[in-house]
């Protein structure tokens, strides 16, 4: 690899490498050491081309679930079985590892700057802004950064658009879906609400166990299936269908309400 060697969005991946394994190393021990993180599917990552993938995960905290995915899935690749142990695996990480995120989110101080260079498709959201409800048109060079990114390699989004429980899905990721075609791989992820705060950036709670659950690729039909199709089977397989609401107690739903609210900002 050149020194100087670009990724499509212009990022020098020499720099970029060293930003993973810097920061990889700095957060190592939330994962394992202050709290413990277990994982499934491991095999599943395995199994995937190097390209034209997107993973579509519920979303608990700002940084802390996608820096979580940037160890597994580089120490997957490096051939651990459901397992973080031995940070070693960042030495080599994968480069061609990108995510969804919110442009205002990633310009808000030196730390997400710096996330951002590691691995960030920017978008404008359409329905947020500076903590206000909006109703903004989709930006398609937007959705062309993030088909730049499928053709480069894998893709992270968390198609609830917040970290806030039950959501809907938002139209723009099954769109995205229907226009590149890519393998889609569901991931189920919990604990990191109970551990970190709504950043991500501070533990709050030590002790906490978090899960990862990378699930089998999801089937679908891009030219048949509608648009509210695909968004159904997300939200089922991303465990965030209005369904599953039925078998969770009301006093803990109401729970969880309360601290989503004590923790907005």
């Amino acid at each position: 690899m050149g020194l100087f060697k670009r990724n499509p969005f212009g990022h020098i991946l020499f720099l970029k490498k060293w930003l993973i394994r810097i920061a990889g190393t700095m957060t190592h021990r939330r994962y394992r050491g202050f709290n413990e993180l277990k994982i499934e599917g491991s095999e599943v990552l395995r199994s995937l081309p190097d390209k034209n993938v997107l993973f579509v995960s519920n979303h608990q905290t700002y940084f802390a679930d996608v820096v979580a995915m940037f160890h597994v899935f580089n120490a997957s690749l490096s051939g651990r079985g459901d397992s973080i142990k031995n940070v070693g695996y960042l030495w080599n990480p994968k480069l061609n590892l990108y995510y969804v995120a919110a442009k205002e989110t990633m310009k808000a101080g030196l730390l997400p700057k710096i996330l951002a260079y590691a691995g960030s498709v920017s978008i404008e959201r359409t329905w947020r802004a500076n903590g206000e409800d909006v109703n903004r048109q989709v930006k398609m060079s937007d959705i062309s950064n993030i088909g730049i990114a499928l053709d480069d390699g894998w893709v992270i989004t968390f198609p609830q658009g917040t970290t806030r429980p039950w959501k809907p899905i938002r139209k723009g990721t099954a769109h995205i879906i229907k226009r590149y075609k890519p393998i889609v791989v569901p991931i189920v992820i919990d604990g990191f609400r109970r551990s970190f705060d709504r950043k991500g950036l501070r533990i709050k709670k030590k002790g906490i166990l978090q899960s990862m659950e990378i699930k089998q690729p999801l089937e679908i039909d891009y030219e048949n299936e509608s648009v509210k199709d695909i968004i159904e089977k997300i939200e089922y397989a991303i465990e965030q269908h209005p369904s599953f609401l039925k078998v969770i107690p009301q006093a803990e739903i109401e729970a969880m309400e309360k601290l989503n609210e004590k923790r907005r900002y």
